[in-house]
């Protein structure tokens, strides 16, 4: 017998544990990776709009990620987003696509996004704290003292699971982040 409440949890907590994989994809590890540009914000014909709606985007090598827009009038917008984000290198418009090389990983690079990782992983643990609360507050109004003791360790039961999803998921991208 599954209660809502729990229910619910869970798919709040899936909900983070999502977010938080597409954050750190976003960071860069070495590696060209499609998803460090893809979900950059391009204005295109009036509009913002993701890069992946524009363009396609992938890999040529380890270091180098090509951009070939869908039409070419919106080449110089996608370069000018482009320019605006951190990559640690800069667009190179060959008036087709669009490349962008990948500097090596510094040291420090490497320290800085160590972290990143660590704080993305504690905004986590703090936003399943506060949906740990939530279902707290919701259990509390329950009458029956059997069922909402049970309740209350199916909920600890599933944060601490939630926990050790966050903790594995941010010593494996740490662990990519360091890895020369």
């Amino acid at each position: 017998m599954s209660d809502l409440r729990i229910a619910t949890f869970h798919a709040e907590v899936e909900k983070v544990l999502q977010h938080l994989k597409q954050e750190f994809g976003k960071l860069q590890t070495g590696r060209a990776n499609a998803s460090l540009v893809e979900h950059i914000d391009v204005e295109a014909y009036g509009v913002r709009q993701q890069l992946r709606a524009i363009a396609g985007v992938s890999v040529q090598d380890a270091r180098t990620i090509v951009i070939q827009p869908w039409d070419r009038t919106v080449l110089q917008a996608i370069e000018k987003a482009l320019s605006l984000v951190d990559l640690g290198s800069s667009p190179v418009n060959d008036g087709v696509v669009i490349r962008i090389t990948l500097p090596p990983m510094t040291e420090e690079r490497r320290s800085h996004l160590k972290k990143v990782v660590s704080s993305l992983s504690e905004e986590a643990k703090i936003t399943v704290r506060k949906h740990r609360q939530n279902a707290l507050d919701s259990i509390k109004t329950e009458k029956d003292e059997d069922v909402k003791e049970t309740l209350q360790k199916d909920l600890q039961k599933a944060v601490e699971e939630a926990n050790a999803q966050i903790q594995d998921a941010a010593k494996k991208k740490e662990e990519e982040v360091m890895k020369v």
